[in-house]
């Protein structure tokens, strides 16, 4: 069952903030009365390194980590999952597989995945987590950017490697001349930029049947 509006977020990289920015938002559209649920198809961290972020989307929803994502896809080993189920020895597996995985609960209005890295990050053996996002066919794509120095590249390199144009969300605007510099020159891009969580909430709520 498909949620009312499906969305897929991605990074310029692992650690820019992924995450946050969507605990962020989903917290905010279930205190605007959504129904909100979200997905990690997998995961990998090192061990002690709590809380992982399916614990941290779980706590923004109200669901179980286990529901983010399937105890089965959670590696310890901080790499990409596919490497990470390498070397721990456990089975390779496929994106159409991770795909088949997903499930919501009924009368879910918001499905939120959260995929790996950046866009060529690999996230299965045969796919990088552009291509799920791909398979995922969302309804809105979000691409969270580290605002800070190297963020023009990293933005314009990640947003083509997608198959459709992403909402892009500058993050960790620190106030200093290279973010004001960075995001003005992004701005002068082709690309459609918003400030942070709260315009990306803004922005699924007016999508939503009744708000349009």
């Amino acid at each position: 069952m498909r949620p009312e509006r499906l969305v897929v977020v991605l990074g310029t990289a692992t650690e820019v903030g992924k995450t946050w920015v969507g605990a962020q938002v989903l917290g905010e559209l279930a205190r605007a009365g959504r129904r909100v649920a979200a997905r990690k198809p997998a995961q990998s961290f090192a061990p002690g390194n709590d809380p992982t972020d399916a614990d941290v989307l779980a706590a923004a929803t109200g669901e179980y980590p286990a529901d983010v994502c399937p105890p089965h896809r959670w590696y310890q080993v901080p790499m990409a999952p596919p490497m990470a189920a390498g070397a721990l020895g456990r089975p390779s597996f496929t994106v159409a597989e991770l795909v088949a995985e997903l499930s919501w609960p009924s009368g879910v209005e918001v499905g939120w995945v959260e995929t790996v890295g950046g866009p060529r990050s690999p996230i299965a053996l045969d796919g990088d987590s552009a291509a799920l996002a791909a398979a995922l066919d969302p309804d809105l794509l979000v691409l969270v950017v580290d605002v800070r120095l190297g963020a023009v590249n990293a933005a314009l390199l990640a947003a083509a490697a997608l198959h459709a144009r992403p909402l892009v969300v500058l993050n960790r605007d620190d106030g200093s001349e290279v973010c004001a510099l960075n995001r003005a020159w992004l701005e002068s891009e082709d690309l459609d930029i918003v400030g942070g969580p709260h315009d990306v909430a803004d922005r699924i709520l007016l999508s939503l049947p009744g708000n349009r």
